[in-house]
């Protein structure tokens, strides 16, 4: 009972607070001093624990390697995608964070309420359009306007590949399927929640070859709060991928097998002029670069899987496979 503090100690400490005095050395501090104490701003109360912020972290990270490889081979160029923020704002400082003009996008989806926003920044729009249009992003001038029409319709391709890749990282969490519901070049003329309102920003560096630019996606609270349970540590476990069942491998393998193959048999091939070819006519002879005793090869689906020989089945032309073929051998 030595540690409560009597009443002349509480309005010892009730006094410092309003004189802006320390208050005095009893045995009081001891209690204070052993509480943990942590700062609340009511301007931004956080609203997402840390466990379902890593969640959230994790699938975006997901969607960065998917998106960075799917980029990668559209623009036949090396691009990295990497999560680098993670954090809880208010929309308006969101808002007021961004450039002006900008590429925003608001995102919809069918199975959720609300609408997000993708935010990609000029520093890496316009040298992915030079790119798209056939430039080095050698020397390339970043302006400062909004997009074009043309540079819109480029644009909008890289954006709904990325909405591709959000829809499958998100299908860990929920079923859901992204699409473009607006966009805008001033982000101060989109309001999708109050000012105040707590959002969730996931924010990205993309690097193109040797220039590199940001990508932010904004998640209003209100379109997470119905699935917000499973973003829980525990919960998320359990969403994890597992190995496939026996009767999973089964369906699957029933499938494939009845899935159709394009399959040609090539008799050889030759070489000639423009003026034979122009001067050919029914009942000429074309003489091809293989013997008749060699085996003619079998492809599927444009691979070489096979050689045999040219026969005759039942009225209707057929070849007898004799053995694999090399994946490069000629025709």
């Amino acid at each position: 009972m030595t540690d409560i503090l009597d009443q002349s100690e509480v309005d010892a400490l009730l006094a410092a607070v309003t004189e802006g005095d320390s208050p005095p050395s009893t045995g009081g501090d001891k209690i204070l001093a052993s509480r943990d104490i942590s700062v609340y701003d009511f301007k931004r109360p956080e609203r997402v624990s840390k466990d379902q912020m890593r969640s959230l972290q994790a699938i975006h990270e997901s969607f960065a390697r998917n998106f960075g490889a799917s980029l990668s081979g559209f623009l036949r160029a090396m691009v990295e995608c990497r999560v680098a923020t993670a954090e809880q704002l208010t929309y308006s400082e969101f808002i007021h964070s961004l450039p002006s003009p900008t590429c925003f996008n608001l995102l919809g989806a069918r199975q959720l309420t609300g609408q997000l926003c993708l935010e990609v920044s000029p520093l890496i729009v316009f040298p992915i359009v030079d790119r798209l249009l056939g430039g080095t992003n050698a020397d390339i001038f970043i302006p400062q306007r909004p997009l074009t029409s043309i540079e819109m319709r480029l644009v909008n391709r890289i954006i709904e590949r990325a909405l591709v890749n959000l829809s499958e990282s998100w299908s860990e969490l929920l079923e859901v399927h992204f699409e473009i519901a607006g966009t805008e070049s001033n982000p101060q003329l989109v309001q999708i929640v109050a000012p105040n309102e707590v959002v969730v920003v996931i924010g990205f560096e993309i690097k193109v070859g040797a220039r590199a630019g940001t990508m932010s996606i904004c998640i209003p609270f209100n379109v997470i709060e119905p699935v917000i349970g499973k973003l829980a540590t525990q919960a998320w476990l359990s969403y994890s991928k597992q190995d496939a069942s026996t009767d999973q491998i089964r369906n699957v393998t029933k499938n494939l097998q009845r899935a159709e193959l394009p399959v040609t048999a090539y008799l050889g091939q030759t070489r000639i002029t423009v003026a034979d070819f122009l001067a050919l006519a029914p009942g000429d002879m074309i003489k091809l670069d293989k013997l008749v005793d060699k085996d003619l090869i079998l492809r599927v689906g444009g691979q070489n899987k096979f050689a045999g020989r040219l026969g005759q089945l039942r009225g209707y032309k057929a070849i007898q496979i004799t053995r694999p073929a090399a994946k490069e051998e000629s025709l």
